[in-house]
């Protein structure tokens, strides 16, 4: 005798799914694109564009920066934080 469970009766109208057509807009690395931006701990108006409203860092995937300069920014980004140009949390109230 099996213990594994059968499965139910489905709900109506609950049939599989049709596919979903995502388009994907290509994501680019900023500071490749343009040559004039920089990256420097001291400029917390563009770090700050890199991190969430909680403080924390964006990854690669959300803000579409290459490897090379997503390593810049974190470090830029630690320092900023060290000096308290930027917060480390961001405490709600």
């Amino acid at each position: 005798m099996s213990t594994a469970p059968t499965p139910g009766p489905r709900a109506p109208g609950k049939g599989p799914r049709p596919q979903k057509k995502f388009f994907h807009r290509r994501k680019f690395c900023r500071f490749c694109t343009d040559s004039n931006l920089k990256i420097e701990y001291k400029d917390a108006q563009t770090l700050r564009d890199f991190t969430t409203e909680r403080g924390k860092i964006m990854p690669r995937r959300i803000t579409g920066n290459c490897a090379k300069h997503q390593r810049e920014l974190t470090v830029a980004i630690k320092r900023a934080r060290t000096i308290a140009l930027l917060p480390f949390v961001v405490s709600e109230g």
